[in-house]
């Protein structure tokens, strides 16, 4: 039992260490690519992060300043929709963003147009991505698609499209057209970029687990996760002649921000298991609503 415990204890302080690593990390790709490229060219991004440059464009207030302001509301809602641990996480990476904003001086890397575009979504895109990887996000925009897509029944994607058409809407008419055609460029990148750094998850995604532990993942699904589980009789066989044995196929559905802490948690109980994950553009129906941790 101490044994179970220390060695649960030193993995947690494992994934302590790799989630702080992946924000400082995410938090100055950010930083860099909002000041070496994007805010020196009047260029904006998609999202929450592009409302604070179009409004730090078009007024007096600082960029550190807005990136906060634009995301309080984010920030408690990720604590109802995703869990506690992840609004915690997100507030403390969008303070470093903006305290790093404030206080470290990036020097502008170039004033070519489409570098600006390219290289400023780029290092945006991988800052956003490697914050979601240590369990928080720099831009909240997606916490609240995840949010009204299940109030009004459509997807992600469309609640996220519909959101950057607005912010490039109003680029165009404050700032210029060209330069809402070079941020929309900005965004591509960006959003590309984002989906490489966390291997091309979708909005959700359909998890496969197999285990002999299946009875106590599927406890975890349900009372950690807060999921809705089905289960298969499978068997199954290796080897040249074949083993078959009997087992509990288990099958859930999750957001791509719950990735990295379903792991955590399968790990704990069988870091054995055999899981397989695949794309899901949407769901309807089910246990997909997330309960408040």
């Amino acid at each position: 039992m101490a044994s179970e415990k220390r060695d649960n204890t030193q993995f947690n302080l494992r994934q302590m260490s790799k989630d702080v690593f992946f924000i400082l990390t995410g938090v100055l790709s950010a930083a860099f690519g909002l000041e070496s490229f994007l805010f020196p060219n009047r260029f904006i991004d998609g999202g929450a992060t592009g409302i604070s440059l179009l409004v730090a464009e078009v007024s007096d207030l600082s960029l550190s300043l807005l990136i906060v302001l634009v995301n309080i509301p984010f920030m408690f809602l990720g604590w109802r929709v995703i869990g506690k641990m992840f609004a915690l996480k997100t507030t403390v990476a969008i303070l470093l963003l903006a305290l790093t904003l404030a206080t470290v001086s990036f020097p502008e890397v170039t004033q070519d147009k489409l570098l600006v575009a390219v290289f400023g979504g780029f290092f945006l895109g991988a800052g956003i991505g490697l914050s979601i990887r240590g369990g928080s996000v720099l831009d909240g925009t997606e916490v609240l698609a995840i949010y009204l897509s299940r109030k009004l029944s459509t997807t992600i994607g469309d609640i996220i499209i519909l959101i950057n058409i607005l912010v490039f809407m109003a680029a165009a008419y404050l700032l210029s057209i060209e330069t809402a055609l070079y941020s929309m460029l900005t965004y591509l990148a960006a959003s590309k970029t984002l989906d490489f750094v966390v291997e091309g998850i979708e909005e959700y995604t359909g998890v496969t687990i197999i285990s002999k532990y299946s009875e106590e993942i599927r406890v975890m699904l349900i009372e950690v996760m807060g999921r809705g589980v089905t289960m298969y009789d499978g068997k199954g066989g290796y080897g040249k002649e074949g083993i078959h044995n009997d087992y509990d196929v288990l099958f859930t559905v999750i957001t791509r921000l719950e990735i990295r802490r379903l792991n955590i948690e399968i790990t704990k109980i069988d870091p054995k298991a055999f899981v397989v994950m695949t794309k899901i553009n949407d769901t309807r129906g089910g246990m997909i609503k997330k309960r408040v941790l």
